[in-house]
């Protein structure tokens, strides 16, 4: 076999593992080490190159980058992408000698079509927890499908622009401009053969996304991460932030978006693609509802009984893929006591607890409620009615029971 530097990257990872970690896992697998799914489609790319940078939840050697086009109205083409790793992301440069061509099938573009995906072939690229891994990508022309919110402040997600042409193999940055903090373009996954044996994939809205989480810390999945990497590798699990902010649990209109471009498919709808299609998931933490319970402009506040069908769906077709889904409760809104909005609320919170319809229950609800009023979260740990502050998602993020995840306490 030829010794290639991702194989040789792989062989090491192997070797670095102990005989008891190598017993729990006989042979590394293909896990996901990030994500950003993708929420809708703004304009149209110039003769750019887009500089995405995405923070990995565990380590492994053989990176693949997923680029994605599910919302755009034709194909877009990939003239070129790089892919290394960035020490900071407030810098567009690249650690020297990281940053490598990615091919698709062994081409160096490719055109992926309206709806579609398309993973990269193996990168001789080994990183570790926390390493930030840079997407370089250039596709003049090509539909934005993007994600865009306000970042957390640790571990931010977002990219750089360049001036005109391709400049994806520039290692030094200097042919890009200011980060922009929250914002990427095309990049939806990274995954790699890693020693972990899994992936948790969180599908939630903006509390999971990390809207308004200010304070200077992570996201409360990023948090959950930190604690899980204390684990031997045999034992860990990765961790992919699958939240898009505004989005619906239930299929129904959004909202806050009569376009349908702000906040991503409702969770059944974009569950395949954000979810079930990632390698080495055997989680789902499933936190969603507060968008459709609270209604908006667009969309009435849905009945109880339409979020439990939705959550029950979605359950569902987790557990028909051999996949274990663990729910959390819905976290409260300040809504009056008694009101129509608090009840359903409660309802929902109710079922599930005690439907039994998830292998687990994670009561978010009762970790950051206010003992004195419990239609609010706690005035130190709440950013606005719905979601928590830094210090609210750092307490969620310790509050999560590992065994959850069948993780040691």
């Amino acid at each position: 076999m030829r010794r290639t530097p991702a194989v040789l990257a792989l062989a090491t990872l192997l070797l670095t593992a102990t005989p008891a970690q190598a017993a729990q896992d006989s042979w590394p697998h293909s896990v996901t080490l990030t994500e950003s799914a993708l929420e809708g489609v703004h304009g149209t790319s110039p003769d750019t190159t887009v500089r995405n940078v995405l923070t990995v939840t565990d380590g492994g050697a053989a990176l693949r980058v997923r680029l994605s086009n599910p919302f755009g109205g034709s194909a877009m083409t990939v003239r070129s992408v790089w892919v290394g790793l960035q020490p900071s992301t407030d810098s567009p440069a690249l650690k020297p000698g990281s940053n490598h061509r990615a091919t698709f099938g062994f081409r160096r573009g490719i055109t992926i079509a309206a709806g579609g995906s398309a993973w990269s072939d193996p990168l001789p690229l080994t990183v570790r927890r926390g390493d930030h891994v840079s997407v370089s990508v250039y596709a003049p022309g090509a539909p934005v499908d993007d994600h865009v919110f306000p970042p957390p402040a640790t571990d931010t997600p977002g990219s750089f622009t360049s001036t005109a042409g391709d400049a994806g193999a520039d290692e030094s940055g200097a042919a890009y401009g200011p980060f922009a903090p929250g914002t990427l373009w095309w990049v939806d996954a990274i995954s790699a053969v890693s020693a972990a044996r899994g992936t948790i994939v969180a599908l939630g809205d903006s509390i999971t996304d990390g809207y308004n989480a200010f304070g200077g810390g992570p996201r409360w999945t990023d948090v959950l991460a930190g604690r899980i990497a204390k684990l031997p590798p045999g034992q860990r699990l990765s961790v992919a932030n699958a939240g898009i902010s505004g989005n619906t649990v239930s299929v129904q209109p959004n909202p806050y978006d009569p376009t349908g471009q702000c906040c991503g498919p409702p969770a059944p709808l974009r569950l395949d693609r954000d979810v079930l299609s990632l390698p080495g998931v055997r989680y789902v933490l499933l936190l969603e509802g507060t968008n459709d319970l609270g209604g908006g402009t667009y969309a009435p506040p849905a009945p109880a009984a339409q979020v439990i069908d939705a959550m029950r769906t979605i359950a569902r077709r987790v557990h028909a893929t051999g996949r274990k889904i663990v729910g959390a409760t819905v976290l409260p809104m300040c809504n009056t006591g008694g009101s129509d909005k608090e009840t359903a609320r409660l309802a929902v919170n109710e079922w599930i607890r005690t439907s039994r319809t998830f292998d687990a229950v994670l009561d978010f609800d009762a970790v950051l409620r206010d003992p004195a009023d419990p239609t609010v979260i706690r005035a130190d740990w709440r950013s606005d009615c719905y979601h928590p502050n830094a210090e609210g998602d750092r307490v969620l993020g310790e509050a999560i029971d590992l065994a959850a995840f069948g993780l040691p306490r």
